[in-house]
């Protein structure tokens, strides 16, 4: 590869009048065949491929600038700038330019050649045929000046030796002369005429006029020429601002006059260009790219300058950190960081990279958590903009600072959990703060970003530390807003500063909703939403919907992680109840979240839906929604076109023998009809199966012991773990309802081994021909793993408590139809269950067929 002299990185002008990097590569000036001349050729260094081909025109201006710079334009708006990492390499290429031009290499630009026809036009004019003749530098000389400055602007070549001129006769600073005595005069028509003489200079566009004009000497009065628009009645007041108003803050006294002098420089020079000037014309854009190249360099320079010194860096990092620093003095220096961050996205990639690493190694990370935590909103800011600054910079350096942290501190001083923390607790009404902040987790916790190396996966080792440290911390406003259980809400309240809304006490706990054949009033289409919990404050719903949008990404994006924690908190569950919203968008969310689940297609989480009648609260909505065309309702339509398009049969199966009656009325799609077609076609394909098998084989077709059911229902429990090879997500305490979901199965297990008797006198008996009864204990208490104890034609509603409990007022009394492979169906014809709705103490559609 070649040399490092040669090494450069190429920008072009975007539209914006930004520079944008186009890569890093190697140059080189050679004859192409194709271009029929000598051309500048760039091949980046990673694959050899050409980032630029560009022949050297005779007729083309090329700018050398700061030593390492080499400017042009290729067309009317397509400005190019290779930047050299080495000043020799930038002399070696401006000699093989200026060669080819026929210039000599001690000038800093070539000059514009023209065609031949343009040539003899301009030969006419005489002030064109050698450098312009400028008039004398005088008050009333100014008229004359302005208009002669204004006529060149439309012309490339007259511009250049207009250019030229005011270089070489020092002509500037005898206008800003001319500008002092026109102010003491007040000889406002002489002062017109310089507004439009100096602006006029600006729109030259060249870097060696930009020196003198913005240099200590000559800036102010530079703008106080431009306060004099003719357009305005009265003069702007550029330079009070200037002077008076913009205070240059040095929260550390800066020892460098060169860097002092370039950041006031930069300031003034972006003041121009930002405030003073007005928004160029579509044909003034292009005259302006040096001036914006002037100030990027400048904030290449300041940012290299402040990077080289350690000392000052470290002196601010230590004043940051103090505890003894005022508010004041800590504002302050965060707004430095977070304006030295802005400064550094200016830099080249491998600077760039060099600048953050600097500042992880003097500790910006450990600094930005104490910052984060603290009660001044614009702190906190600040801090928020410099933490996006260095997770877009490098995710992973982010990840690796807090898998080490956590070894030392406890889960609630974690810099995760500190950003979470703020996104919970932000008291913006419009949740700006916690948009930006769920943004840059999502970024953290995306495994597309994540390295993995012969020696660690930084997926696993992350994604392990996030659900075993952080994942609490971020659905802790969601538990607690859909659950009724006191303590834990007192817990969240009292852990977070910011005040939430709970309201709609439930009568009944959703957390423990039962299977559809049961007759509980919980299990009633159409229920009362009033006896459901929902967060009715706007600001906390916009909350939950944005970590209900974050955790819709992890179950997306990881695997065996987010599955385990859905299913240890019977999240599914939780999140449903938030349905019940009188907010539509939260309510959305929530059912994009199922959504999401069921799009996965995994039969773990199909059984863990059906067993847990996850479908009732979504049914429920649909049905509460009425006959209105909305969102809404197109979202739940959609969820089951998908179920029955993907033809996920065991869905389709729970949802004809569950809610097809409540269903079946909805004419205006054919969706349910679809499902209930597909669910005949599937129940005819195994009745044609069964008809095949020997008689003496069918007949014992659904005897299954009490030993098979167990098994069975332990491997669905299990089946997580044998995926995966292990449980991720540790084991929380019992004492709280949404945990007991896989731990305390065990207990139930054992309490079926200790009732073996009793199991063996409940085995199904036959109560017609070709079909089987059975009394089946597993309640959705149980699915949710608390120890049950069935008891047959209970019709009281569940009890919710959520702890352990010896028995449970619910049974479901299940049949199996006749060559049917799912032992577990209802008749639709069941004397017994038309006894119970007999009984039941409400006459609504039950969702159950």
């Amino acid at each position: 590869m070649s040399d490092t002299r040669r090494r450069v990185k190429v920008y072009t002008l975007n539209e914006d009048r930004q520079w944008d990097d186009r890569g890093t590569g190697h140059v080189s000036s050679t004859y192409v065949e194709e271009l029929k001349g000598m051309s500048l050729l760039v091949r980046a260094e990673s694959d050899g491929s050409l980032l630029l081909e560009s022949k050297i025109n005779p007729n083309t201006a090329y700018q050398k600038q700061q030593d390492t710079l080499i400017v042009w334009s290729e067309a009317e708006n397509y400005d190019l700038a290779l930047s050299f990492q080495e000043k020799a390499g930038c002399d070696e290429i401006w000699e093989k330019i200026c060669q080819v031009q026929g210039k000599d290499p001690s000038v800093e630009v070539t000059q514009d050649l023209i065609d031949e026809s343009e040539e003899e036009r301009f030969e006419e004019m005489p002030e064109t045929s050698h450098l312009i003749d400028l008039p004398t530098c005088e008050l009333n000389k100014l008229e004359e000046i302005a208009d002669l400055v204004t006529s060149v602007l439309s012309s490339p070549i007259r511009r250049e030796k207009l250019a030229l001129a005011l270089e070489n006769e020092g002509y500037i600073k005898k206008l800003l002369q001319l500008f002092q005595a026109c102010e003491n005069l007040e000889n406002t028509e002489g002062l017109h005429h310089l507004y439009e003489i100096i602006r006029g200079i600006l729109f030259l566009n060249k870097a060696t006029l930009f020196e003198v004009m913005f240099s200590d000497e000559c800036i102010m009065d530079v703008v106080g020429c431009l306060e004099y628009d003719p357009a305005l009645a009265q003069p702007k007041r550029h330079r009070e601002f200037l002077t008076k108003t913009a205070k240059f803050k040095e929260v550390i006294p800066i020892t460098d006059s060169e860097l002092r002098q370039k950041i006031h420089q930069t300031y003034r020079v972006q003041y121009i260009q930002d405030i003073i000037l007005p928004t160029p014309s579509v044909f003034e854009e292009n005259f302006l790219s040096t001036l914006t190249s002037f100030i990027f360099f400048n904030k290449v320079e300041i940012v290299s300058m402040l990077q080289e010194d350690e000392k000052f860096l470290s002196e601010v990092f230590a004043q940051l950190t103090d505890e003894a620093t005022d508010d004041d003095k800590r504002r302050e220096l965060v707004n430095f960081f977070k304006e030295f961050c802005a400064f550094s996205q200016t830099l080249q990639p491998q600077n760039r990279d060099a600048f953050f690493k600097t500042l992880a190694k003097l500790g910006i990370l450990p600094a930005l958590e104490i910052v984060m935590g603290m009660d001044d909103l614009q702190v906190r800011s600040a801090a928020t903009d410099i933490f996006s600054y260095l997770v877009e910079f490098s995710p992973s350096m982010v990840r690796e600072f807090v898998m080490q942290e956590a070894q030392q501190s406890d889960d609630d001083i974690l810099l995760i959990n500190v950003v979470i923390e703020q996104m919970i607790c932000d008291t913006d009404p419009e949740l700006g703060g916690a948009v930006q902040l769920m943004g840059l987790l999502r970024t953290l916790i995306d495994p597309e970003n994540m390295l993995a190396t012969t020696n660690k996966t930084e997926k696993s080792e992350f994604l392990n530390f996030f659900y075993n440290h952080c994942m609490h911390v971020l659905t802790a406003p969601l538990l607690t807003n859909t659950s009724e259980d006191k303590c834990e809400k007192d817990f969240f309240l009292k852990h977070y500063r910011y005040s939430w809304s709970f309201v709609c006490t439930p009568s009944h706990s959703h957390s423990h909703s039962t299977p559809s054949s049961s007759i509980s009033q919980d299990n009633i289409v159409g229920s009362n939403k009033n006896n459901t919990i929902c967060p009715d404050n706007y600001q906390t719903a916009q909350l939950l919907a944005l970590i209900l949008e974050l955790l819709t990404f992890c179950v997306e994006h990881h695997t065996y992680h987010i599955k385990n924690y859905i299913m240890n908190k019977d999240l599914l569950r939780r999140v449903l109840v938030l349905m019940n919203s009188k907010h539509t968008f939260l309510a959305l969310c929530a059912l994009r979240f199922m959504r999401r689940i069921i799009g996965l297609k995994d039969e773990f989480y199909n059984r863990y839906i059906t067993k847990g009648n996850l479908f009732e609260p979504v049914i429920n909505a649909l049905l509460d929604n009425g006959t209105r065309y909305n969102l809404l309702n197109s979202a739940v339509i959609e969820l089951f076109e998908f179920i029955r398009v993907e033809d996920i049969k065991s869905l389709t199966a729970h949802i004809v023998e569950n809610f097809y009656k409540a269903l079946e009325s909805i004419e205006y799609v054919q969706t349910f009809k679809g499902l209930k077609t597909k669910y005949e076609q599937e129940k005819d394909r195994q009745n044609q199966k069964l008809n095949s098998v020997p008689s003496i084989l069918r007949s014992n077709r659904f005897r299954r012991d009490a030993k098979a059911l167990e098994e069975d229902e332990e491997m669905w429990f299990n089946e997580d773990e044998e995926e995966e090879g292990k449980v991720i997500v540790a084991p929380v305490e019992k004492s709280k309802p949404e945990d007991d979901f896989p731990d305390n199965y065990e207990k139930f297990m054992e309490t079926k081994k200790a009732k073996e008797s009793e199991d063996k006198e409940n085995l199904p008996k036959r109560t017609s021909p070709g079909g089987f009864k059975f009394t089946f204990s597993h309640s959705a208490s149980a699915a949710n793993g608390t120890n049950s104890k069935s008891v047959v034609a209970q019709t009281t509603p569940a009890t919710s408590n959520g702890s352990s409990s010896k028995t449970t007022n619910l049974a479901t009394s299940v049949t199996a139809t006749k060559g049917s492979l799912v032992g577990l169906v209802d008749y639709p014809d069941d004397e017994e269950e038309d006894e119970e709705e007999e009984t039941s103490p409400r006459k609504r559609p039950r969702l159950g067929s």
